[in-house]
């Protein structure tokens, strides 16, 4: 699942006309790098979220044959942030998925290198619920994990006062990259309604011993592009070569 229906007010004005997830980057628009992204790992059957400007992604898919993949649209009237917007987009992963295989949930405003078929060897590895690729790197909103990487709290800030939902011995402070794999049994889990985000459920799941756990994703290159100055970033990193597209 492609997040792509946020209003994208930290990346105005390039948003004041369009969705965050048609703004471009070297000629080519976020949903776009996102979905080749995809596509070059195999992953062909994604839904996107949409709301802001919602049917210009709409027509953006059609006049580009959804690139050459299955793609459906959960349309949010209102938006539902990412816990809601999953939810609402459940029938998606469950139907025709006996065997239970999880799903990746991608943010359209990033851009990364993380390998995907690492990180779902070490979801399945340990069984896990939900793995977050997560980074060393300084960010306003933390998470913390214990020495087996599982999730156990989190703390606004370098400083700021710790949730802490899970004994640990010691905490490890981590910067989430907008990037899960997630088992469907997720859906039996997830008691909360309407607009939501994902995190606070992982709080509480792992406060009742549900496995939530990190991915280390620090060797590989990413970024966040919620701003006008992260997207020329890119940009250059794209046409220097330091990131090689899909």
């Amino acid at each position: 699942m492609v997040l792509a229906a946020g209003l994208g007010t930290r990346l105005r004005p390039l948003t004041d006309d369009r969705p965050k997830a048609l703004v471009e980057i070297a000629g080519h628009t976020l949903l776009e790098l996102t979905l080749s992204r995809l596509k070059s790992c195999g992953i062909v059957d994604v839904i996107i979220n949409t709301h802001h400007f919602a049917e210009e992604v709409a027509d953006y898919l059609l006049t580009h044959d959804n690139f050459g993949m299955h793609i459906e649209i959960s349309r949010e009237e209102i938006l539902l942030d990412t816990g809601g917007g999953l939810k609402q987009a459940a029938h998606f992963f469950l139907a025709d998925n006996t065997a239970g295989e999880p799903f990746l949930l991608h943010n359209v405003d990033v851009l990364s290198s993380i390998d995907f078929d690492l990180m779902l060897r070490q979801h399945r590895d340990r069984q896990a619920l939900a793995t977050m690729a997560v980074q060393d790197r300084p960010t306003s909103r933390y998470l913390l994990f214990d020495e087996s990487d599982q999730l156990c709290g989190r703390r606004t800030g370098i400083s700021g006062p710790i949730e802490q939902v899970r004994e640990a011995h010691e905490m490890r402070a981590r910067a989430f990259s907008g990037i899960h794999i997630i088992s469907p049994r997720i859906f039996d889990l997830m008691q909360e309604e309407g607009a939501y985000s994902i995190i606070p459920v992982y709080l509480r799941l792992a406060a009742a011993d549900e496995s939530i756990i990190s991915f280390a994703a620090d060797h590989f290159y990413w970024r966040d592009l919620g701003r006008p100055e992260q997207i020329a970033a890119a940009s250059h990193d794209i046409e220097s070569g330091a990131f090689t597209l899909a």
